[in-house]
């Protein structure tokens, strides 16, 4: 496990304009939100490919660590076409206790079609729900698409019940220069190959773009940092299989 410092920021970009997609952030917004919209109808077919068909159980598994439990009220945040908020449903035991954002509307529309949770279409940056009002927060592999991680975080404090628990999911870089490599490979190359030939050729870019995210997104120490200057306590990070990053923080009781 890993524990955060805290040191003084405003707010962070969780990486670099990546100017071979986009220009300035207003033109970052609209890209991100148009390859998603590109994207969804097969999202959900790539992912099982690209995980061998464990990323449910990955995920329904990380939800415990951090803490989910039966009855808990939750917002899974860029909810995309559901499958955080999928393995949400199966433990909270209701599906009126999960609510979802995202500002894709092509991925919301796939949401709705599995899933009869309440979802909406928002940005991470300004929620628009009251404060105080869910037990727990998810987001599953959308921290690098964020505009300001900073801002983002302190959303996700304001909408947590004292007690309340944020779990972040994402891909991040493994330690080694092999491990890398092999990475690297695999996420600029073969998904995108899977993704054209599975889904003659719509949203491969997302696939490419994704991998380019992960190599350029700041290192964890710099996302725990952002969640204790947010405001959460007992910040920490765990990883699993050598690239899939937990961070879990929570919202002190008063």
């Amino acid at each position: 496990m890993i524990h955060a410092p805290t040191t003084p920021a405003s707010s962070l970009a969780p990486h670099a304009p990546l100017r071979r997609y986009y220009a300035d952030e207003r033109q970052h917004r609209s890209f991100v939100r148009d390859i998603f919209d590109q994207g969804a109808a097969d999202y959900d077919r790539v992912e099982w490919l690209m995980a061998f068909g464990t990323g449910s159980r990955y995920r329904n598994e990380a939800l415990r660590r951090a803490g989910l439990r039966p009855g808990m009220k939750v917002l899974d945040v860029a909810v995309g076409t559901g499958l955080v908020a999928r393995q949400a449903v199966e433990i909270v035991g209701d599906p009126h206790l999960v609510f979802g954002i995202d500002p894709s509307a092509g991925m919301l529309a796939e949401a709705r079609k599995n899933l009869s949770i309440c979802a909406i279409r928002a940005s991470a940056e300004y929620l628009p729900l009251a404060s105080e009002s869910f037990d727990f927060l998810s987001m599953g592999y959308a921290l690098r698409h964020m505009s300001d991680l900073a801002t983002t975080l302190r959303e996700f404090h304001r909408v947590l019940k004292p007690g309340g628990v944020v779990c972040i999911l994402e891909i991040t870089r493994p330690q080694g220069r092999i491990a890398t490599t092999l990475v690297r490979w695999y996420m600029r190359a073969i998904v995108p190959l899977l993704s054209r030939l599975t889904c003659r050729g719509r949203g491969s870019l997302l696939w490419e773009y994704y991998w380019d995210t992960i190599e350029a997104c700041i290192p964890p120490q710099r996302v725990l940092e952002a969640l204790s200057l947010a405001g959460f306590a007992d910040v920490k990070q765990s990883v699993q299989f050598g690239i899939f990053s937990e961070y879990r923080g929570v919202k002190r009781k008063e």
